[in-house]
């Protein structure tokens, strides 16, 4: 199952939430919106993602935030699986 969670942030501070949400390593997907709802960019997180590979993403993202005023972001998280264990 997974979860999304929405923020509303100016292009200046895009580039820095992205960083900060890939650097929780619990996000699965990531997509950029403008302010009225229409999907710019896109991109899936996987687990063994390191920085070589988000580089090129970090470069389009500070394009995006350079040509955008207001945007939204979409996190989607996937949510651990909790396991009942009998207590003893």
């Amino acid at each position: 199952m997974s979860t999304k969670e929405t923020f509303s942030i100016n292009g200046e501070a895009l580039l820095g939430k992205i960083k900060e949400i890939i650097n929780e390593g619990k996000a699965s997907r990531i997509t950029i919106s403008d302010k009225h709802g229409k999907e710019l960019m896109t991109f899936p997180l996987s687990v063994g993602l390191f920085g070589m590979i988000l580089a090129p993403v970090f470069a389009a993202v500070g394009t995006l935030a350079a040509l955008v005023t207001e945007c939204t972001i979409t996190v989607e998280r996937e949510e651990e699986d909790k396991e009942d264990t009998p207590k003893e």
